[in-house]
């Protein structure tokens, strides 16, 4: 169970409180580049747990379990702690809200789902989702770490909308297979 994979993947979530903290002040720019550090290093472990898992044949229930989770913490925490310290704010919380939403309905999907021993494939869309949202909140971060960079705060939240352009069409997606096995 405590395989180098699961550990890397435990470490993530155990960096969470950690990362919150380092971004509870948004005017502390060498705060924020620690976070930003930190947070690419736990993007960084999320893809060599797998990777590893894959390798070396070990591949686990405990694994399998965690890994989506662990990532589901990370996003969840940033984009909270976020729109607390108003980093993110006004209208843009909504693209936040929408991620948010999108991940526990399709967490619940896949309970449900489950149950009936149906599973839903990430797809290539929902990578890519993935893949903007980690890329959107790794900019607001550093956005915090480079004051002088307004531009940067800027280009973090358009990809930040277009993650939850694609969190609505994916979650969409997601949805559409769950309703062909729902009874009427």
């Amino acid at each position: 169970m405590l395989t180098l994979p699961n550990l890397l993947t435990l470490s993530r979530i155990l960096a969470v409180p950690l990362l919150a903290g380092l971004l509870w002040q948004p005017d502390w720019a060498l705060g924020y580049g620690i976070a930003f550090a930190l947070y690419c290093l736990m993007g960084i472990t999320d893809y060599f747990d797998g990777y590893l898992a894959r390798a070396q044949g070990a591949v686990s229930k405990l694994g399998v379990f965690l890994d989506p989770i662990a990532d589901k913490i990370m996003v969840a925490s940033v984009i909270l702690v976020l729109v607390a310290v108003q980093v993110l704010s006004g209208v843009s919380v909504v693209a936040g809200l929408v991620i948010l939403l999108r991940e526990i309905a399709v967490s619940g999907l896949r309970e449900f789902l489950a149950q009936l021993q149906v599973s839903v494939p990430v797809s290539r869309l929902a990578k890519w989702k993935t893949t903007l949202q980690l890329i959107a909140l790794g900019g607001l971060i550093l956005g915090g770490a480079l004051p002088g960079w307004p531009w940067m705060h800027v280009a973090a939240l358009a990809a930040l909308w277009a993650a939850a352009v694609l969190t609505l069409v994916t979650g969409w997606d997601y949805l559409r297979v769950g309703l062909k096995h729902m009874d009427s």
